[in-house]
């Protein structure tokens, strides 16, 4: 299965900071990233840059590759949250609520593929275990059920929220993630 390195993402976020330099300024006083200067992220394997990379999101001209070297830190596979997720997810929630945030479906998107990778897996299912891993072996999981239910009203706000494209959040979506906030 295809693994996302510690040194391709301390790379992968010098490239973005190299091309980006005056992002990590953009987002600098919103209220929804308060806090996330004061994480360890390397104690999770991540390189230090996370912050710079969730300010970016906030950055017009840089949102969109931010959001996308974002994903590839926070995730260690196609299908393989990294530890870090749960750390992040917070400051994702509280971003996608915000209409203003250039990269906001892309980030509703996210949402939705974290809600799906964070319900636990069958231990009856050896193709599931194969496929997935199990929960015991992906402790990440547990961790964003806990967030979503910590930010349940979030999630709750986020799914009626009318200034959200028609039809973005399908109802199988919008499923799953009321099921991981229900954790």
């Amino acid at each position: 299965m295809c693994r996302i390195t510690a040194a391709g993402k301390e790379a992968a976020v010098a490239r973005f900071l190299q091309e980006f330099p005056d992002a990590p300024r953009a987002g600098r006083d919103h209220p929804a990233l308060r806090g996330c200067d004061d994480i360890a992220w390397a104690d999770f394997g991540c390189p230090a840059g996370v912050p710079a990379l969730l300010r970016g999101l906030l950055d017009p001209a840089a949102a969109a590759e931010a959001e996308r070297v974002l994903c590839n830190v926070l995730m260690d596979g196609v299908f393989t949250m990294g530890p870090a997720m749960p750390a992040a997810l917070p400051f994702l929630l509280r971003l996608a609520a915000d209409p203003m945030v250039p990269v906001r479906t892309e980030l509703v998107e996210v949402l939705f593929v974290v809600a799906e990778l964070s319900h636990p897996v069958d231990g009856s299912s050896e193709r599931a275990i194969r496929f997935l891993g199990s929960d015991r072996d992906h402790p990440e999981r547990a961790r964003c059920r806990a967030v979503f239910f910590e930010h349940a009203e979030a999630v709750r706000g986020l799914l009626d929220d009318r200034t959200l494209p028609d039809g973005l959040i399908p109802p199988e979506e919008r499923a799953s993630l009321l099921k991981a906030a229900a954790a």
